[in-house]
C-alpha cells in the first residue's frame, strides 16, 4: 500500500465517488509507512503477521502477494513471520498462512 496500491475491492469506488476519503486514506498510508525507525520491508512483514494472526485469508493473501511483488520478500521470510504467528496466535492461523503461501508460490 505504500506505493498507492490498494487491494480492497471497494477502493475503486471510493477513489471515484469519494475522493476526499481516498485522499485521507492515502495520507494515512504515508503517515504509517514512514520508515523512521523500521524500514518499509519490516513494517510490511509486521502487517503480514497481523493479517495472518487474525485468520483473515483474503487480507493475508493480499499482504503476501504485495510483499512478494513490491518488496521481493521471499517465501522463507514469510515463513519466518508465520512461525511467530504460530507462537502468538496458534496453529489455525499458522496453517492457514502456510496454505496461502503454498498456493501463492505454486502459481
Amino acid at each position: 500500500m505504500k506505493y498507492e496500491v490498494f487491494y480492497g475491492k471497494g477502493m475503486g469506488k471510493v477513489k471515484k465517488e469519494y475522493p476526499d476519503i481516498y485522499e485521507a486514506i492515502k495520507k494515512l498510508n504515508e503517515v504509517v509507512y514512514t520508515g523512521k525507525a523500521l524500514d518499509y520491508k519490516t513494517q510490511k512483514l509486521i502487517a503480514l503477521g497481523i493479517a495472518a494472526s487474525s485468520c483473515d485469508e483474503t487480507a493475508t493473501e493480499k499482504q503476501m502477494r504485495s510483499a512478494i511483488h513490491e518488496l521481493k520478500i521471499t517465501p522463507e521470510e514469510i515463513a519466518d513471520v508465520l512461525r511467530v504467528v504460530l507462537l502468538t496466535s496458534g496453529q489455525p492461523a499458522f496453517t492457514k498462512g502456510m496454505r496461502i503461501l503454498d498456493e501463492i508460490t505454486k502459481k
